[in-house]
């Protein structure tokens, strides 16, 4: 009780604080503009065909829509959501380990970070078109079977006959397009003018946003008896317990202790003093889960280009979530992924030199090269629980949702994502309340993890 008191007496203070407010207020302005959004569907779709379609299925696309909060089951206007401006983030951050000239661009500051934020809003839109035109040839030849009769097109009846409806996959990717540029423009005036980071809280929105469908999916169930009470309260401790164990791994970090040299400057003695260098256990964050997901989403958006084709549409059967070739492969690309992305983001070799230059050394540990073969040996041991941490988070609710017959996927990028925001955003709040002398939300300004070393 007394922490929950501290937590409401910390969001009456934020709101007391006139610069605070008006924050609060643009991002929350903002957000509710983008589930708005979220609701429009384009022209061209018969979104009762389109609802019955996902709501009978259990694929990919299904997974791909709790990211957008619903928006991609709709067809909607914002059906890409954020996702192709992560992946053009991602791709380019990957390129500078390649490409000399975008690894000096890294290297350059603000300028640099400008550039390639310019170049990450060109490559967005390209994505954006390939995705969206695949998603609009999937649509166009997608049949549904509904209670009015036996292959029901996903197309209004205006846009449903036509030689391969080339009008309506041209309208389709153009407005799948401009709704990403749009979410994309939404997202950065959060970061200029709100609180928190704009695409990150996108992400949270739309995630956040199918958690009313999915309780109101659950009370139904157990009011029509189809799920026990006892399974019912279950599911709610696993959540319980899920989000717990995420915030648990997401906080915890191996320390390293330091020693700075002790140095006289006058008559002043400085320096001698004991410091860590941390590193999370979750050292590539969700970027493993991304990157798996994208791969996996391969076989069926090849299989939507290609309806007719049996063997294409059984080797993306293969790889549907709950599949136990799905799970395996996806669960070996998390780990392989995390172990190479934790490898480009952390160069031991650079960390030695840093330190080596400042004059911080690792008691017991020779400067150089010894220190960055240790601080090799102890990213690769990390990186192997890490790595199972975030395989397991991804995997397993999979197949609980089966198990328990949920009607909403728990677990994943999307958890993930929701508990890695909240505590930023949170953070954020914090920073800002302290400086106004207020009491934040956090124990002593954080919230602490450790791992023993």
């Amino acid at each position: 009780m007394e922490a929950l008191k501290k937590a409401i007496d910390a969001f009456v203070n934020a709101f007391k604080i006139e610069d605070l407010r008006k924050k609060l207020f643009f991002t929350l302005a903002v957000l509710v503009i983008y589930r708005l959004g979220a609701h429009i569907t384009i022209p061209g779709v018969n979104a009762a065909v389109l609802a019955e379609y996902f709501k009978n299925s259990n694929n990919l696309f299904g997974l791909y829509d709790s990211f957008t909060g619903g928006a991609f089951a709709k067809a909607t206007i914002f059906a890409l959501g954020i996702m192709p401006y992560i992946s053009a983030s991602i791709i380019i951050q990957l390129m500078g380990s390649v490409i000399p000239a975008i690894q000096m661009l890294q290297k350059e500051g603000q300028e640099g970070r400008a550039k390639l934020n310019q170049y990450t809003r060109y490559f967005t839109v390209v994505l954006s078109a390939l995705q969206g035109w695949g998603i609009s040839v999937w649509l166009s030849s997608l049949k549904v079977t509904t209670a009015a009769g036996a292959g029901v097109s996903a197309l209004a009846d205006d846009f449903a006959s036509g030689a391969g409806n080339i009008g309506f996959r041209l309208l389709a990717t153009l407005t799948f397009t401009a709704g990403t540029v749009f979410v994309m423009y939404l997202g950065e005036q959060i970061t200029s003018h709100g609180v928190g980071n704009g695409i990150s809280l996108i992400i949270f929105a739309g995630i956040v946003g199918g958690l009313p469908r999915a309780v109101l999916a659950e009370t139904e169930m157990l009011k029509e008896g189809i799920q026990p009470l006892a399974i019912e309260i279950f599911i709610l401790a696993l959540v319980v317990v899920i989000v717990g164990f995420i915030v648990f791994v997401e906080q915890a970090n191996r320390r390293i202790p330091l020693q700075s040299p002790r140095r006289t400057v006058g008559n002043k003695v400085m320096g001698g003093q004991s410091s860590y260098l941390p590193f999370k256990v979750n050292t590539a964050n969700v970027i493993p889960v991304i990157f798996a997901s994208c791969i996996m989403f391969i076989p069926a958006m090849i299989a939507s280009w290609f309806p007719n084709v049996s063997a294409m549409q059984a080797f993306a059967t293969a790889f549907i979530p709950g599949h136990l070739s799905y799970s395996v492969t996806d669960a070996l690309l998390i780990i392989f992924f995390t172990y190479f992305y934790t490898a480009i983001q952390y160069n031991p070799n650079d960390i030695a030199e840093n330190l080596k230059k400042s004059g911080g050394f690792i008691p017991g540990i020779r400067p150089g090269k010894q220190t960055a073969e240790y601080i090799d040996h102890v990213l690769t041991r990390i990186s192997l629980p890490g790595s199972l941490y975030l395989a397991f988070i991804s995997v397993g609710p999979l197949h609980m949702k089966d198990a328990l017959n949920m009607s909403f996927y728990i677990g994943g990028t999307s958890v993930l994502i929701v508990v890695g925001v909240a505590l930023d955003t949170l953070r954020q709040l914090e920073a800002q309340l302290h400086t106004k002398n207020y009491e934040g939300f956090l124990k002593n300004g954080r919230i602490r993890g450790r791992m023993a070393s």
